[in-house]
């Protein structure tokens, strides 16, 4: 394997570890988690269920679209997103450990709104950064971006329409559940609103900046800005 190739895998590798810490960071800022885990949160809050497991069923269950909206252009390689899924869940479930035991140790009171809100942007960064880094890696797509890219084509939109739709569809299914089963919202507020503006724009910074370089670095000088 030559240098470029590990490169490849270094960003994308990198890019999960980032997007998966911070999707954690976002569940404990309390001001609202980000439109696409807003679901597999509530559920897990207002059931008392593994927030980790809750996400890795849901994004089994993007692939499963995937394959049902792909019809005769789906590939074999796309089930990868399946074992993917079960990685990112274990760090989802690291992180949320490290989060706590962090917390607990340095003393940091994380209640306070000053604290949150920083937290919320830093979750945001990250969220943004890892999403670019795993699809300009071209590999195997997070399951929720590659259902966005998915209907996006179905849709013949683009990507980015995809995943407004996406999030916009996950949002709406979560205050809906968590409206009739606890009477009130749940894992939706200001930070979820901010999440589904930030996050497309941290992606589009991080390409301005360092796309082509990424680019370079893996020995692809022709892939386009992985979203617009």
């Amino acid at each position: 394997m030559d240098k470029q190739q590990l490169n490849r895998y270094f960003f994308y590798v990198l890019g999960v570890i980032l997007l998966s810490a911070g999707i954690t960071l976002n569940t404990k800022t309390a001001l609202g988690v980000s439109p696409l885990i807003s679901l597999p949160y509530s559920v897990s809050q207002i059931w008392d269920l593994s927030f980790p497991a809750m996400t890795f069923i849901l994004y089994s269950f993007f692939v499963v679209l995937q394959f049902i909206l792909k019809r005769k252009n789906r590939q074999m390689k796309d089930l990868l997103q399946i074992p993917l899924s079960i990685v990112f869940s274990l760090f989802l479930d690291i992180f949320g450990d490290g989060y706590d035991t962090f917390i607990s140790l340095s003393g940091l009171q994380d209640d306070s709104l000053f604290i949150r809100v920083i937290m919320l942007i830093i979750a945001v960064a990250m969220t943004g950064i890892g999403a670019s880094m795993m699809i300009s890696m071209d590999l195997i797509p997070n399951p929720a971006d590659g259902l966005a890219k998915t209907v996006g084509d179905v849709l013949e939109k683009g990507l980015g329409f995809g995943k407004n739709f996406i999030d916009f569809s996950s949002v709406a299914v979560t205050a809906v559940i968590g409206i009739i089963a606890s009477g009130h919202l749940v894992g939706v507020g200001i930070g979820t609103i901010i999440g589904m503006i930030g996050v497309g724009r941290c992606i589009a910074a991080f390409n301005y900046f360092f796309h082509n370089k990424m680019m370079l670095a893996i020995g692809n000088n022709h892939m386009p800005m992985s979203l617009e």
